[in-house]
């Protein structure tokens, strides 16, 4: 009953979180298709709003071309039929299977990379709280050693959820932290290492021969436990988020990006794209500043509330 309150509580934030994207993007698409012949010209003004919407022009193109088959293919005339097969559509391209689950092989251990001010550390004390509330041990690691009150900033959440961090002082050996946290963590039987790490895409040659060190580390120290590579996209940024994606994507080896800040920004659309232009899959997307507002993406549970939601 609980986990069922929690799905419809967490639908309503989504559906709250998208309302500026729907407002900005579904609205104008239901006024297209209500007011327009099934025709060339609808396609067109349709097209015109997506790439408006910060998802970009080869999704669109994607997601055009593909109305256009099914207008053809089907026989459409009905324009309520277009929006049905918008939403269709636009779901094939989400929907990525079980890619979109996080591992849950023990012990893991996640990397979490990203920029300054999309929200990393916050997430992954979310993420250490969905953990413990699934009855798993978490342990933190600062090896974001480079940007100034990072070590600290991760230790303010783990007391506050109640996760221990393994630190050195500021400006040391990321890689020396790691390996201090797995020796904690195998000594400890810790199901969870989680990782911050510095996200300095300005100088992406330190970062890549960083993340490498990083990778070598854990390699050699822990070869049995399971990885995750996690991207911390903020969702407001819009296409600087797709920029991010494809810059990380390019260094490091991600498995799996999450979307902070869709609550409350306009740009919702970017979660679109980025599903749709990388082989990373979203794994988490962020609608609030509570620590239960961390939840798994579920593509058909976003598609519902990005159309479909405030009706």
């Amino acid at each position: 009953m609980a986990d069922k309150e929690n799905k419809i509580s967490f639908f309503g934030k989504l559906q709250e979180g998208l309302a500026k994207t729907r407002k900005g993007m579904m609205e104008k698409i239901e006024e297209i298709i209500m007011v327009s012949e099934v025709d060339e010209q609808m396609l067109e003004d349709l097209e015109e709003v997506l790439i408006m919407s910060d998802i970009g022009m080869e999704t669109t193109g994607r997601i055009i071309e593909a109305l256009r088959d099914d207008i053809r293919r089907m026989g459409i005339k009905e324009p309520w039929l277009v929006k049905r097969q918008i939403k269709y559509n636009v779901l094939k391209l989400l929907d990525k299977g079980s890619a979109h689950k996080l591992t849950d092989k023990t012990p893991l251990i996640i990397l979490m990379i990203g920029v300054n001010g999309s929200g990393k550390t916050t997430t992954i004390a979310k993420l250490a709280h969905k953990f413990q509330n699934e009855g798993r041990t978490v342990l933190l690691a600062a090896a974001d050693t480079f940007r100034a009150a990072a070590i600290e900033q991760l230790e303010v959440w783990g007391d506050r959820i109640g996760a221990n961090v393994i630190r050195h002082q500021e400006g040391s050996d990321p890689s020396a932290v790691i390996f201090d946290a797995i020796q904690a963590a195998r000594a400890r039987r810790i199901d969870v290492l989680i990782c911050d790490t510095a996200g300095r895409l300005q100088n992406k040659k330190n970062l890549m021969a960083e993340l490498e060190k990083m990778y070598k580390v854990i390699e050699r120290e822990y070869p049995e436990a399971a990885r995750e590579t996690l991207l911390v996209v903020d969702a407001a940024t819009g296409k600087n988020a797709m920029s991010q994606a494809r810059e990380f994507g390019n260094i490091a080896q991600v498995t799996g990006i999450i979307l902070t800040k869709l609550d409350g920004t306009a740009k919702g659309g970017i979660v679109i794209s980025i599903s749709d232009e990388f082989s990373i899959p979203v794994k988490f997307i962020g609608v609030g500043e509570a620590m239960e507002d961390l939840q798994e993406f579920e593509p058909a549970t976003f598609v519902e509330a990005l159309f479909e939601g405030g009706k």
